[in-house]
């Protein structure tokens, strides 16, 4: 996953800093343990915007706070908000201290991330979820924020928000182009409560089936990065969706290899797979065979639905999806859709 320069972000909050390495280690849940949901969000709930990757200006993230309080929502902007270093949105502890403190402020009923890039994945076994998990609420974001999303499910059964963040969010809603509005507005959906039942046009890479499970996944360099790890998905069950952006096709095919032989695939209610952006191979070192190629090789011998093409990822139809969530894939010939139960 190579770093973009996302824009987004404003903050106001203070910060405690807890928690130590390894905190975690025993308290893994069965992979059937009750899924927990945060509380869906009302008209006048507040949300706070943080940036525990990648560094965002203040006046980035203006649009997404003023959109976000016409939604009847309240906003406290991070102090990460305008704080730099080098390529990150403050130090390791400056944005583990305003993560953490949103994390443990009862008041927060959900936490926008303000960019992706790269950062989270430094501060994520010092962060204590203990608050958190007495007081769940929807954490969002995508990319680098897949780190999170990930533990939480893992560590914790606890759904979270896979979504666009603050610099996608259009500087004047006016102008903006019907898919970007739609995209937006499923954020606002998805903190409602609705569920979603997302059509998607049919590829001809696709593998007919339908499929119940839990919707985890992400960004699929972050999920190879946390295997072996406290992090690590179990997919046994689940219908596991990736995207990814700025990798060579040899690099794909590398991780997708880890991950059959992980075991990963071997045991997936079902497959989507959303947008990839590949770097172009370098003249005269062609891989000679393609996303589709290469995804379908590895699943040749499961049984499992795979949907191709599905709007999510670093693009401009990039839709949320609640992770943690029970979801039913179908992928037919003429039709194909992902439902949220």
């Amino acid at each position: 996953m190579n770093r973009k320069n996302f824009i987004a972000s404003m903050v106001t909050a203070g910060a405690v800093l807890s928690g130590a390495e390894g905190w975690a280690a025993d308290k893994s849940l069965e992979n059937n343990a009750k899924i927990k949901v945060p509380p869906y969000l009302k008209s006048g709930d507040k949300i706070g915007i943080t940036s525990p990757a990648g560094y965002i200006s203040l006046e980035a993230i203006r649009p997404s706070v003023q959109l976000i309080q016409s939604w009847g929502y309240q906003v406290e902007v991070g102090h990460t908000i305008g704080k730099r270093d080098f390529t990150f949105g403050g130090t390791d502890e400056e944005r583990l201290t305003d993560l953490q403190q949103m994390l443990d402020d009862s008041d927060l009923k959900a936490i926008l991330c303000a960019r992706g890039g790269y950062g989270l994945i430094r501060i994520l076994d010092h962060l204590n979820f203990d608050e958190f998990v007495r007081h769940p609420k929807w954490l969002i974001g995508f990319s680098d924020i897949t780190a999170i999303h990930c533990h939480l499910n893992r560590v914790y059964n606890i759904a979270s928000l896979h979504s666009k963040m603050c610099n996608s969010f259009p500087d004047d809603w006016s102008k903006a182009e019907p898919m970007q509005i739609s995209t937006i507005l499923s954020i606002r959906q998805a903190l409602a409560g609705e569920n979603f039942n997302y059509a998607v046009t049919p590829s001809n890479f696709n593998r007919i089936g339908q499929a119940e499970g839990v919707l985890i996944g992400g960004n699929l360099t972050m999920v190879e990065t946390l295997i072996g790890t406290v992090s690590d998905l179990d997919t046994r069950g689940k219908i596991l969706f990736l995207e990814d952006t700025g990798e060579y096709l040899y690099s794909i095919d590398r991780i997708f290899w880890h991950l059959k032989r992980t075991g990963k695939l071997s045991n997936l209610a079902g497959l989507v797979i959303g947008g990839f952006k590949v770097t172009p191979d370098d003249v005269g070192s062609e891989f000679g065979m393609s996303v589709y190629d290469i995804i379908l090789q590895k699943v040749k011998e499961y049984s499992y639905p795979v949907c191709f093409d599905f709007p999510v990822g670093h693009q401009k139809n990039n839709f949320a999806l609640k992770c943690g969530v029970k979801h039913v894939l179908n992928v037919q010939t003429s039709a194909c859709s992902l439902q949220s139960l």
